[in-house]
């Protein structure tokens, strides 16, 4: 039997969550990234389980389900989903400046205001068109 995958869309407001955040500095930031990933995409944003705010969403090759991009606005960084292992990632995450580190499928950015916006969106832009689905062959 497969197991049941946990981080499923819920029906809860990516506002709801951003609102609900106790430091204001993630408020804010979260609301900025809800409003960058919601013009790039095109896509409205959905919650995924209790702190993934998710755009689109593709299978996966484990039978779930994930969001083709993504953030969460946790308490110590920002953790941003789906911009990485694409053609030109690492050049594109080189261009953010400030402090970001990497993780399996993540990428972690300590404050937004540290990080180049327009390189930001060049790089949720071009993860976004690369995505699952997306990629010219």
């Amino acid at each position: 039997m497969a197991p049941t995958q946990k981080t499923l869309p819920t029906d809860i407001p990516p506002a709801e969550y951003l609102d609900g955040l106790a430091d204001a500095r993630r408020r804010d930031e979260g609301r900025a990234l809800l409003a960058l990933f919601a013009e790039v995409t095109r896509a409205p944003g959905v919650m995924w389980g209790p702190s993934i705010v998710g755009f689109g969403s593709t299978e996966l090759a484990t039978g779930g389900v994930w969001p083709v991009v993504g953030f969460s606005a946790r308490k110590a960084r920002l953790s941003l989903y789906g911009l990485l292992g694409h053609p030109r990632s690492e050049e594109l995450v080189a261009a953010l400046g400030g402090r970001t580190a990497q993780g399996v499928g993540c990428l972690y950015i300590t404050r937004l205001d540290e990080v180049s916006e327009p390189a930001l969106r060049e790089l949720v832009t071009h993860s976004w068109a690369q995505g699952p689905g997306r990629a010219e062959a």
